[in-house]
């Protein structure tokens, strides 16, 4: 028996992170908490947390920080320090899940490991009218999208696959951060993300980097744990050369704690 914490990064789209949140409300398993982490999103977004909030049957708190361009590392940190689960679901404010996503992810719980998952990609178009019709979120959603393997639930096969499938060579950091989960005590002892990563991307496979390096192993959870990503623009990967250098020291250097890092919030 552990408790579970759901941790959802925003930024600037209330609307699609209001079905994320219902999504989440809606599971077959509740988590004991939702965490919103907010990177600096406008008004529009608190109002629409506190008006979950009121009639939520578990608590939803809104961790907010001064926009200051994409620091998704940082504000993830504080969501995590606040939270209070022993497990941490993370996804993004930008996917909705399937009924059974946290079921499959306390399933698929296993000390000394972390997980990571796959998701389906929406089209613009279905996107578009989800986010003007809203979600009815009974059973699969069965819209036309890419990647369909990645749509399909079959609980007997997850643990199948489980220790080899996108685990090993070039894959063997691979990882999805808007369909992870670690236990919290793992997290505290690679002192979360690292904080110099800032703009689009690798801050989620540096942290599995360091959680490998500490001994702490991947588990990829397939055919489980479905969840759906709506279409937006592609963010800016101005940085991604940088933040890929620093993910490759942490590899060479076999690094597993950052100094700016979680342990700033607790």
């Amino acid at each position: 028996m552990f408790t579970v914490s759901v941790l959802i990064t925003t930024y600037n789209w209330p609307e699609a992170l209001t079905l994320s949140i219902q999504s989440v409300l809606l599971q077959s398993i509740l988590p004991m908490e939702i965490v919103i982490c907010d990177d600096g999103s406008a008004d529009s977004t608190r109002l629409v947390v506190n008006d979950l909030a009121k009639s939520s049957p578990i608590p939803i708190i809104h961790i907010w920080q001064e926009d200051q361009g994409f620091r998704v590392a940082q504000i993830r940190n504080k969501g995590i320090a606040a939270a209070k689960g022993d497990y941490i679901i993370q996804i993004d404010g930008d996917i909705i899940l399937q009924r059974d996503f946290v079921r499959d992810h306390i399933r698929f719980a296993k000390h000394k490991y972390f997980a990571t998952g796959s998701r389906v990609l929406f089209s613009k178009r279905v996107t578009d009218q989800l986010l003007i019709s809203g979600l009815h979120l009974n059973g699969s959603l069965l819209f036309k999208s890419r990647n369909k393997l990645n749509e399909i639930r079959l609980p007997f096969l997850q643990e199948m696959f489980a220790g080899f499938y996108k685990n090993r060579g070039r894959y063997q950091y691979y990882v999805k951060g808007c369909n992870m989960a670690f236990w919290k005590k793992d997290l505290l002892l690679v002192n979360g993300y690292d904080e110099s990563f800032i703009g689009w991307g690798r801050e989620d496979n540096d942290i599995a980097i360091r959680l490998i390096n500490s001994g702490i192993k991947k588990r990829f959870l397939k055919f489980g744990a479905v969840c759906y990503h709506f279409h937006h623009p592609i963010f800016s990967r101005d940085l991604d050369a940088e933040n890929i250098k620093k993910m490759t020291q942490a590899i060479s250097q076999k690094l597993t704690f950052v100094e700016k890092g979680l342990s700033q919030y607790l």
